[in-house]
């Protein structure tokens, strides 16, 4: 096996905001592992607020012996080596894994969504998401996205019903909203929760922090709506903490540290009853195939990551009525442009 690497700047086509961040770009770390004439590509996008670099990155990769990906892969000693290396670098970890999963998928010449046991025609619907920004570009923002069936909203500021009325002045789509840890005020964030509702609000995210597991588990109590633990869910250990704070997970690969360990999380929550969001940072075509092959298997997708970006240095799967349509490529079906 043959590891190689390149960091990658990938830019964003609007200034993205939520509830205490801001960025015009994504670091990405674009890497490459061959194998008897074939090659998987991974990515890592690490997101600022997530915490992981260049430097990090190139770090941890500098620790890493790709003669320790053994053909036939196994995974689970996949990642519990990558895990001895070195705590966190979930991003980083995920690049490895998706690399290592196109190219288990094209020696066995399937595609990995049938590798993991999705089925297409359950392909959801995935949202389009809309950052915080001024009332008239968000309006602007929601009729680019004309041809998406769902939009998400980023909330969690004290002007949170000003945004959406503003959305709804232009589409009457469903929405999915997410507070990215913003709302603080109990009794005004269940309020807030039945007029979502009265607008055609399907779901809300992360609420609250992450750490305040008394507040979020009042409200998921309380609210007519379904709470979908985001920040709070990173990894597979944090799965069965979130049962009943929460309603559901959303799993983000770079979050779990890639697909095997995402599988993982969708089975234990399945196990505890809990709704399953499969969600993704700003990220190129490769990390949304790579979390399209799990779409099926889940109630809810925000795989948008593509849409949001203006220089996706690879081929833009096809999308028809709002849905990832999975092909019958091997491995992620990437196409290099």
């Amino acid at each position: 096996m043959e590891l190689t690497y390149q960091p990658f700047e990938l830019q964003l086509k609007h200034t993205f905001t939520i509830a205490k961040f801001s960025r015009t770009s994504t670091p990405v770390m674009l890497l490459q592992i061959a194998h008897e004439g074939y090659i998987g590509y991974g990515e890592a996008s690490m997101v600022p607020y997530m915490g992981e670099t260049y430097e990090s990155a190139n770090e941890f990769l500098s620790k890493v012996d790709a003669k320790q990906f053994k053909y036939p892969f196994d995974f689970e000693a996949i990642i519990y080596y990558l895990d001895s290396l070195a705590p966190g670098n979930p991003a980083i970890k995920a690049g490895i894994d998706i690399a290592l999963h196109d190219l288990d998928g094209k020696l066995k010449q399937q595609p990995c969504w049938q590798l993991l046991g999705s089925k297409p025609e359950l392909m959801p619907v995935t949202s389009f998401t809309i950052g915080i920004d001024t009332l008239d570009i968000m309006r602007q923002k929601v009729l680019e996205a004309a041809d998406y069936k769902i939009i998400k909203v980023k909330l969690g500021r004290d002007n949170d019903k000003e945004l959406i009325q503003a959305i709804r002045s232009v589409t009457n789509v469903p929405l999915y909203v997410d507070a990215n840890q913003g709302w603080t005020d109990l009794e005004k964030s269940l309020d807030l929760t039945w007029w979502l509702l009265e607008q055609g609000v399907v779901l809300i995210e992360q609420p609250m922090l992450k750490t305040d597991i008394d507040s979020n588990a009042w409200l998921t109590e309380r609210s007519p709506l379904p709470i979908i633990a985001d920040e709070a869910v990173q990894r597979f250990a944090d799965v069965e903490k979130a049962l009943d704070v929460y309603h559901g997970i959303n799993i983000k690969l770079m979050k779990s540290a890639g697909m095997y360990e995402a599988t993982k999380m969708l089975k234990k929550a399945r196990e505890l009853n809990m709704k399953v969001m499969i969600g993704c940072m700003t990220e190129t075509s490769c990390a949304a195939l790579a979390g399209a092959a799990l779409a099926p298997q889940c109630d809810w997708a925000d795989l948008d990551g593509p849409f949001l970006t203006s220089n996706n240095p690879f081929k833009l799967p096809e999308f028809v009525d709002g849905k990832w349509v999975l092909g019958n490529g091997s491995g992620l079906g990437l196409e290099l442009l």
